[in-house]
């Protein structure tokens, strides 16, 4: 049964409408906490919101059930993306993981597909869209107290006793507690994307089944991933410099030129997975990987907090959205259960802090893993990983 906060309730301002930024609002206003969301964004449909996600029984489910949406996540969401292939450069199948009927450990849901579960959960008006945070003003440190200012670029402003950085990997949020900005990791993906694959591309469908299919050479790798809609995406990952179009002489959108280089240098990769490479419908997008220091600490300030990427970006490995999502769910718990919000962040922090820097230790430099020719540790089928997807 929810609970009803009392009317002297904190205000709370959460930044970024991401899943994370979103989750925290859903469960905050599940206890009648008065929360606003401020996104950069115009709408809710500014643009692509990226490729599909696997949500864990062990976090990012979690969260759902606190938020009471898991079971409309499950009607959503695709158990039959849990499929996993392993294949080498020459096409052929190392490894393939078909997950059971029933297995529900880490369904894949598109981005977007969440985005709108959670948004529909909230109550009208809480999101405010084109909202810009161009800084946050007022007392900072540990001994500060009373309510932050936060102005916008396009000249509005508000107030809110607690600020919630959910603006993911370059937060405005986080220069308020922290210098650290995101280094480059040294390996980059460039996304390419295919549509009606069934009938467009069924031989890179064939290839990618109803899940994820990945192969490297130690050099250079691939990730395709099924997307709902008969979607494709695949990342094709390098050890470049983030430069590495430009240094060549090409604009990010020569496509023709960008797709010739990647033929060079996939050219001893099968013919099968090339198609991958060139047949790709429309541009490349270009996502150079960064990653925050670890760990990642700062000062405690009793109004301000950070979750998800804000707080510990890591290589994008499975586990972001899952940590956002959970972290979300800890800090909205813990402001329900404290009688003021610095109780509640130095709560929320202390279980935080040390489990993002323990997973950003584990996945520190971890991006190179994507182009290791050896098997990930899914890749066993007595492993539980392997059973559980």
């Amino acid at each position: 049964m929810n609970t009803v906060k009392s009317p002297d309730a904190p205000r709370v301002a959460v930044i970024g409408a991401g899943p994370g930024g979103l989750t925290c609002a859903r469960i905050l206003q599940r206890h009648g906490i008065a929360v606003t969301v401020h996104e950069r964004d115009p709408g809710p449909d500014a643009r692509d919101q990226g490729g599909t996600l696997d949500l864990h029984a062990d976090n990012g489910q979690i969260a759902l059930r606190e938020a009471g949406l898991l079971e409309e996540f499950f009607r959503l969401s695709r158990p039959e993306g849990q499929e996993m292939r392993q294949l080498d450069p020459s096409g052929a199948t190392l490894f393939h993981h078909l997950p059971e009927e029933d297995e529900r450990f880490s369904p894949e849901i598109d981005r977007g597909v969440l985005r709108g579960l959670l948004l529909d959960s909230l109550r009208p008006g809480t999101v405010h869209w084109g909202r810009a945070l161009r800084s946050l003003d007022g007392p900072a440190g540990e001994s500060a107290g009373g309510p932050r200012k936060l102005r916008f670029a396009d000249g509005s402003t508000a107030e809110a006793d607690l600020v919630v950085g959910a603006d993911g990997a370059w937060s405005r949020v986080r220069s308020a507690l922290s210098p650290a900005v995101p280094a480059y990791s040294g390996v980059s993906f460039l996304e390419a994307w295919f549509h009606d694959v069934g009938t467009r591309h069924p031989e890179i469908a064939g290839l990618v089944g109803q899940g994820s299919a990945a192969a490297a050479d130690g050099e250079r790798g691939l990730f395709a991933q099924r997307n709902g809609g008969d979607h494709i995406r695949v990342y094709l990952i390098q050890r470049v410099p983030a430069d590495w179009i430009t240094a060549a002489g090409l604009a990010p959108g020569d496509t023709d030129g960008v797709r010739a280089l990647l033929l060079e240098r996939y050219r001893d990769w099968s013919p099968r997975l090339r198609r991958m490479i060139a047949d790709n419908d429309g541009p490349y997008v270009n996502r150079p990987i960064f990653a925050l220091p670890v760990p990642h600490t700062w000062e405690h300030d009793p109004a301000v907090t950070l979750l998800g990427d804000a707080a510990h970006l890591m290589p994008p490995l499975g586990v972001g959205v899952n940590l956002a999502m959970v972290d979300a769910c800890e800090l909205a718990l813990a402001v329900r259960d404290h009688a003021t919000v610095e109780d509640a962040v130095r709560a929320y922090e202390k279980t935080m802090l040390p489990r993002s820097a323990e997973t950003a230790r584990l996945l520190d430099g971890a991006a190179e893993q994507l182009l290791s020719t050896e098997l990930p540790d899914f890749a066993t089928e007595d492993s539980p990983s392997a059973r559980r997807g």
